[in-house]
């Protein structure tokens, strides 16, 4: 396993933590964990407040090919696609990309190049054979599920492209940073200090790359 900033091209968000401290209820967390319209396209308390195609994954699909070595026609899958958007980016680039969701939403509202590539289904349930990718992407995503369902999820994503997985997850440095994250944060159900993380790995029998999202 290696430690890989593989979004380090994504520009840095502007997250209001004040203001989604304040506003967040258990309200909040429950319609977001439905992952639907509101998760995505509704007002910013809910989630994401409009997610939309804006072309800021084209430079991370060009430094996932360049990471994994893929070749035009190779496999991948993006694990926690939403509405497709990585899957579309890595199309351009040659890329055989595939994704899946738990959200019906962001599927029927997927971007048009992706339509037929994207399906449902959960993390840590992946309906693939062993092997099956040349790489396998969970960006964000493994974190929603609890501790035990993070360790199945990695052990999926270790299954379909063995030691050619990258898992980046909600983690913090500082107890001030934990603070921050646990008042911003609607959907990730386990999260902790790297080293929690990578015992979760560990567990796993992952052998992939990683990195950590960290807000504050």
């Amino acid at each position: 396993m290696a430690e890989v900033e593989l979004l380090r091209a994504l520009p840095k968000g502007n997250r209001n933590v004040q203001a989604r401290e304040t506003a967040k209820t258990e309200e909040h967390i429950r319609v977001s964990r439905e992952y639907g319209e509101m998760y995505f396209d509704g007002p910013r308390e809910y989630g994401y407040g409009g997610y939309r195609y804006d072309g800021r994954w084209q430079p991370v699909a060009r430094d996932i090919v360049d990471h994994f070595g893929l070749k035009p026609g190779d496999k991948v899958l993006d694990v926690g696609c939403a509405k497709g958007f990585l899957v579309k980016d890595l199309l351009a680039e040659g890329i055989d990309a595939f994704g899946i969701d738990v959200s019906k939403y962001a599927l029927m509202n997927c971007e048009q190049e992706a339509i037929g590539r994207l399906q449902i289904g959960s993390c840590d349930d992946l309906p693939f054979p062993d092997g099956s990718f040349d790489a396998v992407l969970a960006i964000n995503t493994i974190h929603n599920l609890d501790r035990d369902g993070c360790v199945r999820a990695a052990r999926e994503i270790e299954r379909l492209a063995p030691g050619k997985g990258f898992i980046q997850v909600d983690s913090y440095l500082t107890p001030e940073q934990k603070d921050i994250f646990e008042s911003w944060v609607l959907t990730a159900r386990f999260h902790d200090y790297p080293d929690g993380w990578l015992k979760v790995l560990e567990e796993a029998g992952y052998t992939g790359d990683w990195y950590w999202t960290i807000i504050g």
